[in-house]
């Protein structure tokens, strides 16, 4: 049995990652400081209360166990925060990270899944965005991923590290099975606030601008289920631990959704009716940002089980209702 450790295994992304480890019979190590994720959300696994900052808890960690491979989820992932207060990006994303990558190197761990994203492209000069794509990062949550992959060359080139950087466009959607689903704080994706309106948990949700140059006016996102996302994941571990060579992957459905889309196929899907406040652009939205995912398909093997957007909705609106259920009855009491 394969041991992975899980950076950031109590958040979004890392808590759906873990159950599909445990269900593809790995052993699994989860290290999370509870900052932005839920000791809740972890369904199975050694949990180990920590921060990748502290060289001597990672020390101490790394000792403890013998990891066959790594996956990094506790990044920061706030775009205008990044702007506000860069220090805290570059603290984490990318000094932490450094902590990490360190620790498998003094340790001889040799693989490395990394959480990047598709905020190192920059403005899109072309769509869909492929991984030849020019990486000019606009802010600096883009530069600190960008830049931790250029780490990653430099790391497989003097200590045989090998990785995968997978490039996410809108991971979206929850667990199928309604055990975990996505719960930022603050939240701010798209799919949850509209769903939050949808519930009630929120009065209305903000259209940032109607007059793009798309079909209707509004910005087109891809979003990839999270049971995809994390799906890809593993199989790029897999091809890591079969002795692959060191590479990166953009990932997200190929097919862009408009803000619009979004919240009409909301309404449908919940049956409720949702508040819209219309704003301004907000500065740095591209109109579209989809993702070429063909390499991905042919290296990997990786197909979207649910790529589309009803099912994507269907399974985040299934979450919700169990959230804001549970948010009232605490309230109630």
């Amino acid at each position: 049995m394969k041991t992975i450790l899980v950076v950031g295994g109590a958040g979004y992304i890392g808590s759906h990652m873990v159950k599909m480890l445990l269900a593809a019979d790995y052993y699994v190590v989860i290290l999370d400081n509870l900052s932005g994720g839920y000791r809740d959300a972890i369904l199975g696994g050694d949990f180990v209360f920590g921060d990748i900052a502290d060289r001597q808890g990672l020390e101490r960690l790394f000792s403890g166990y013998s990891f066959d491979a790594v996956m990094h989820f506790a990044s920061f992932i706030r775009v205008g925060e990044s702007v506000q207060n860069p220090r805290k990006y570059y603290q984490n994303n990318l000094a932490a990270t450094l902590n990490l990558l360190d620790a498998m190197v003094t340790h001889d761990v040799k693989t490395f899944i990394f959480s990047s994203s598709a905020a190192i492209f920059g403005e899109p000069q072309y769509f869909p965005l492929d991984e030849k794509h020019p990486k000019q990062p606009i802010n600096p949550y883009g530069l600190s991923k960008w830049f931790i992959e250029k780490i990653l060359v430099d790391y497989d080139q003097a200590y045989g590290l090998k990785s995968v950087c997978l490039r996410y466009f809108n991971a979206a959607g929850a667990d199928p099975d309604g055990q975990l689903g996505e719960r930022h704080d603050p939240e701010t994706h798209l799919i949850p606030l509209v769903l939050e309106a949808a519930s009630g948990r929120r009065e209305s949700v903000m259209l940032y601008g109607q007059d793009y140059d798309t079909p209707d006016g509004t910005c087109i996102r891809d979003y990839i289920h999270i049971h995809d996302l994390c799906q890809a994941h593993l199989l790029a571990l897999e091809q890591l631990l079969t002795g692959a060579d060191s590479t990166a992957y953009n990932l997200g459905n190929g097919t862009g959704f408009s803000v619009k889309q979004v919240i009409d196929v909301a309404k449908k899907v919940t049956g409720q009716s949702i508040s819209v406040v219309m704003g301004e652009r907000r500065k740095g939205d591209p109109a579209a940002l989809v993702a070429d995912s063909k390499r991905a398909q042919a290296v990997l093997g990786w197909r979207p089980k649910y790529a589309g957007l009803a099912t994507i909705i269907a399974h985040a609106w299934q979450w919700e209702k169990r959230y804001a259920d549970s948010t009232m009855e605490l309230d109630n009491m």
